[in-house]
């Protein structure tokens, strides 16, 4: 059965086409630095969005139009259904990744024992899909934050049973996500933080915490999973106060419970936003301390002050991100995740397919305007020349730490004239990101 009729194969027809079901700019078999687009990008789709995304909000019931579950009332059928329709608008997208969390693809059950049945049950399609498209799994996930059970967080919780109820759950999303060949898992700590400190033993959560995901490290050596772990970072919303702020905070959180060589960070986009940063200072980080993992492609609104994860359109955002992700090498295990859902005044099936071309395209212009800043050094040139007197003298005597207090004032007192600092242009260089992105 066809789910999206009409609508074929998504291609690429250039910058002058005029039809609305076409890439104007990404070209998937086009080469850059040496690699195909589609290489460089690996597009994923998120099944909670795409799939499951029904347009409430706290003001309004749901608006979207997704006739397949209109086919069956039956929670587990309506999941078999959906199963169809992610490969079929996959395909014609030619997204050849996609992400989940477990509750997105079965219903939960009554207990847990029901709850893994439904989700063996829908695996089965699933895997059997994948082998028939070839379209792979870049991470999985378990929602530990949408029952009401996690209402105080999951491994932070101060009750126990929900500790433990919740290791169960990620046990079972670790399993599927390993037979279904994920190259990672996330943890997404939805709930994992507090909204007030009258009634938090902050040490004690987050000691909890560290101890969860330690646990995840030694059940995934246990089974033989080999996936990348991710931590994604998020500054506020659900709570008040995430313990996984922003990208510093994490890795500092790691290094501090002995997880750095086993964690990397999936970093969204909207979430640098909330966290009152830029997309490319949340990568700068990662890169910088060997942790950039996977990243959500999307965007904010910067009027409003929560998680609207919109599809990502502003060309300077996707430049700079994937000049980011260029400079620390490329993805290995991750790739480009439109954790993004349309509006919810855009109900139509046809706006999931507007709304992921839109994001594609935007993210191959930025490709394109990161790679040829790559070449040409802008950025890197300016910061060597900026820097540079740390590669001579009593700069690279610091660098190399061969001096301290006492010979820094010897040298800085015998110093006749002191040198002026140089400008830093930052204007000149905006203007030069601008001439890379019009042309």
């Amino acid at each position: 059965m066809e789910y999206f009729k009409g609508i074929t194969k998504i291609k690429y027809e250039g910058s002058d086409s005029k039809n609305p079901f076409a890439f104007k700019y990404y070209n998937p078999e086009e080469k850059v630095l040496g690699k195909k687009m589609k290489d460089h990008l690996k597009f994923s789709m998120a099944y909670w969005h795409t799939l499951v995304a029904d347009g409430k909000d706290p003001f309004g019931n749901a608006t979207m139009e997704r006739p397949w579950d209109e086919i069956t009332t039956d929670p587990m059928e309506q999941a078999k259904v959906r199963v169809k329709v992610a490969f079929e608008f996959m395909e014609k997208m030619g997204l050849e990744y996609f992400c989940f969390h477990d509750r997105d693809i079965a219903p939960e059950g009554k207990t847990i024992e029901q709850s893994n049945k439904n989700l063996d049950e829908i695996v089965d399609i699933i895997e059997s899909e994948m082998k028939r498209t070839g379209i792979k799994l870049l991470w999985g996930t378990a929602n530990l934050f949408s029952n009401k059970r996690f209402v105080n967080g999951a491994s932070t919780s101060p009750n126990a049973d929900i500790f433990a109820f919740a290791a169960t759950q990620v046990k079972k999303a670790m399993e599927i996500t390993k037979r279904l060949d994920g190259s990672g898992f996330t943890f997404w700590g939805g709930r994992e933080g507090y909204e007030t400190l009258l009634n938090t033993d902050m040490k004690l959560e987050q000691d909890n915490f560290a101890r969860f995901l330690h646990m995840a490290v030694d059940y995934a050596k246990e089974i033989g999973f080999e996936g990348q772990f991710y931590i994604e970072p998020k500054p506020k919303e659900p709570t008040k106060h995430q313990y996984d702020f922003d990208s510093a905070t994490v890795i500092s959180f790691l290094r501090k419970y002995d997880l750095i060589n086993d964690f990397k960070l999936n970093i969204e986009t909207n979430h640098a936003t909330l966290a009152g940063h830029t997309m490319n200072h949340e990568i700068r980080l990662a890169v910088d301390n060997g942790v950039l993992g996977s990243v959500d492609a999307n965007q904010g609104d910067l009027l409003l002050g929560w998680d609207t994860d919109q599809f990502p359109t502003n060309i300077h955002d996707t430049a700079l991100t994937m000049y980011e992700i260029i400079r620390g090498g490329g993805f290995n295990t991750g790739g480009l995740n439109f954790d993004a859902k349309v509006r919810r005044s855009s109900f139509s099936v046809e706006d999931l397919f507007y709304g992921h071309i839109a994001g594609m395209d935007a993210y191959a212009v930025g490709l394109k305007v990161a790679a040829r800043l790559w070449e040409d050094r802008v950025i890197e040139d300016n910061l060597a020349k900026r820097y540079s007197s740390y590669k001579k003298g009593i700069g690279k005597d610091i660098v190399e730490e061969k001096v301290g207090f006492k010979e820094l004032e010897k040298y800085i007192l015998n110093k006749k004239v002191l040198d002026l600092n140089e400008s830093g242009r930052q204007e000149l260089l905006e203007s030069i990101i601008n001439q890379y992105i019009i042309g």
